[in-house]
């Protein structure tokens, strides 16, 4: 059993990484929720079975690891708040250009074709008084 949730744990995360590196900002989004997925698919497996995690009552050897649990429980909180940014900033992209595609920004490729070398930065400690002078009264 735990072979095939790995397997779908990596077929979550394949799916999810292709569908990010789209365009179209709603396939980015579904892409987001499939890996979330994987990851929540993942940490479960991660843990192992056993009883309820109460120490009174049975051995703690054969107790089930409750990390998992909330560390996925953790990621779907996170995750539905990112999700909701994303629909935000889609539905405002919609409203603006009628199409939810992510558009290169023109000043990034013009900073991508400049090839001035960029300057290097001044030691600010040369610049600075060695002694220090005090106000006369």
């Amino acid at each position: 059993m735990t072979i095939v949730l790995a397997f779908t744990a990596a077929l979550l995360f394949g799916t999810g990484t292709y569908l990010i590196l789209q365009r179209k900002l709603s396939r980015i989004i579904i892409g987001l929720g499939l890996v979330t997925h994987g990851a929540n698919v993942l940490m479960i497996t991660a843990g192992h079975r056993g009883a309820p995690p109460i120490i009174e009552k049975n051995d703690p050897a054969a107790l089930a690891d409750p990390l998992p649990q909330a560390l996925a429980l953790t990621a779907i909180v996170i995750t539905f708040a990112v999700t909701m940014l994303l629909l935000a900033l889609a539905y405002r992209s919609w409203q603006l250009t009628n199409d939810d595609e992510v558009e290169d920004d023109v000043a990034d490729r013009a900073i991508a074709k400049d090839t001035t070398p960029v300057p290097e930065i001044v030691d600010q400690t040369e610049a600075m008084p060695t002694e220090i002078v005090e106000p006369s009264p």
